[in-house]
């Protein structure tokens, strides 16, 4: 944590972690929060956390169906792929979803350019999916390879940078730190970057402007975000009001636009089959979602019926 006082370790009140209902209201890196400055050596006690105007969230690793809060308070989100072996289409719009779900503004960084022989083709792949969201080409070996991010470092402006392990966020950082601070590593026999952050972290930069770091991320669960899906694939959805059947499943009804673009080349298949799925998962996550609210509720019912029949005297058994 960093205050007036500087930088120092920081731990929630008793009386906080009492009151929380969900992981997700926990601190997370990017949260301002309201503390109680520790004197001593002791650690800074955290209070209350001040609403946060954005929240970068994904499905906690596990069987618990939990939301995970990566960061808050973004600005920017740099969703960094690499231009060599790690460059994949269906996990960039498994990213943008979440972005634009966060109320952060997605932008693609495109890294590693100098491994890549077919930068203008991948470029265009990456336009057809990333429809409104600025795209930038980097590369780590030249001196001026991530001029076009500059622009997007402002006093005051929170970025956020997500992604695989070892597509380059690290370096990035570094470059735009102006030292090498945090460590990176080189690539593997299979041309994939080496995983190299292990925690999400904050940084300030040179500028003023605040830049957060976080693990490699290749799997990236959905969490309730059925607006993020909607514009992320707007394409898909504007064909679909064009059916000749409002309630029409895309699969064999006559009329039906979706099917006719797949048929003649103005929507792949496999954007289709992934718009399918990413819609799938976050039905299913928002089923988890609802039931859990419902179990937890039951169980608070049930607490307070109990507590109601010890002040009568009655024993249940």
């Amino acid at each position: 944590m960093i205050s007036a006082q500087g930088e120092q370790f920081a731990e929630t009140s008793g009386k906080f972690r009492y009151e929380v209902e969900n992981v997700s209201d926990f601190p997370a890196v990017g949260d301002f929060v309201m503390i109680d400055c520790a004197q001593s050596m002791g650690n800074a006690i955290i209070h209350h956390i001040l609403p946060r105007k954005s929240m970068f969230i994904r499905k906690a690793v596990g069987p618990a169906h939990k939301e995970q809060v990566i960061a808050a308070n973004i600005d920017t989100v740099f969703i960094c792929m690499s231009l060599n072996n790690d460059f994949n289409l269906r996990r960039l719009e498994r990213y943008l979803s979440i972005c634009w779900e966060s109320g952060a503004a997605p932008v693609v960084v495109l890294t590693k350019a100098d491994l890549c022989e077919n930068t203008t083709e991948k470029l265009s792949s990456v336009e057809a999916v990333a429809m409104g969201v600025d795209i930038l080409i980097t590369s780590a070996i030249e001196q001026d390879g991530y001029e076009q991010v500059l622009p997007y470092i402002k006093e005051g402006h929170t970025i956020a940078l997500i992604g695989s392990s070892g597509v380059g966020k690290s370096t990035l950082i570094n470059r735009l730190l102006g030292e090498n601070r945090i460590d990176t590593n080189g690539l593997r026999n299979d041309d994939k970057g080496r995983h190299t952050t292990t925690r999400r972290e904050l940084f300030l930069l040179p500028n003023g402007g605040l830049i957060i770091d976080t693990p490699g991320m290749r799997e990236l669960g959905l969490w309730n975000v059925a607006e993020g899906l909607d514009k992320t694939f707007s394409d898909i959805e504007e064909l679909s009001v064009k059916c000749r059947f409002k309630n029409c499943s895309h699969t064999a009804e006559p009329g039906c636009a979706v099917i006719a673009a797949i048929e003649n080349g103005d929507l792949s298949s496999e954007r289709w089959q992934s718009y399918q799925k990413l819609k799938a998962e976050n039905a299913y996550a928002e089923d988890a979602e609802s039931y859990l609210v419902a179990k937890e509720q039951k169980r608070k019912n049930i607490a307070k019926t109990v507590k109601a029949d010890k002040a009568k005297g009655i024993i249940r058994r």
